[in-house]
């Protein structure tokens, strides 16, 4: 079982936290519009998965700014923004904040996401919600790169992540 920190003190995750090479699991998350988005619809692409707790923080919505600055503009690659937030939450905060080239997506139906990437807090004040994380699939549907951000209160590293996509 990996772990993280949220301010200091460690949280558990349920799962394990999905390993560099492995084959990427299909999943079925919320979009805006409500309606279903899965893996599978970006074969062939370069996928970021910025995975974090809530838009309400100001670090999750730091990631997802800058993600959509960065990473958007690398061709054959496509940015999604995972939480646990409302399809409604993102489609606000994504009008209100100008990204449009980041897709926002919901992991609030069951699904299996979390536990498959290894990603769901098993404890702590933000326990059932989504850890901060980074996770690029490469176009051959394997996982390329892989950070679990050791503090929830910290960025990722996105220089590292994007050195994977050039």
């Amino acid at each position: 079982m990996a772990t993280t920190n949220f301010k200091g003190q460690p949280v558990r995750l349920i799962g394990e936290f999905i390993q560099v090479g492995t084959v990427a699991p299909d999943f079925g998350l919320v979009k805006t519009d409500l309606s279903t988005f899965s893996l599978k619809d970006l074969s062939g692409k370069n996928v970021v998965l910025n995975i974090f707790p809530s838009l309400d923080t100001a670090v999750c919505a730091t990631s997802v700014r800058k993600f959509n600055k960065l990473a958007a503009s690398l061709p054959d690659t496509i940015v999604l923004a995972i939480s646990k937030d409302l399809p409604f939450a993102h489609a606000r905060f994504c009008t209100t904040e100008g990204i449009e080239h980041v897709i926002p997506l919901s992991d609030f139906r069951i699904s299996d996401f979390d536990e498959n990437y290894g990603v769901c807090m098993a404890d702590g004040p933000l326990a059932g919600l989504l850890a901060r994380a980074v996770v690029i699939i490469g176009k051959d549907g394997r996982v390329a790169y892989t950070e679990l951000v050791p503090e929830i209160t910290q960025e990722p590293d996105y220089d590292k992540a994007l050195e994977v996509l050039k």
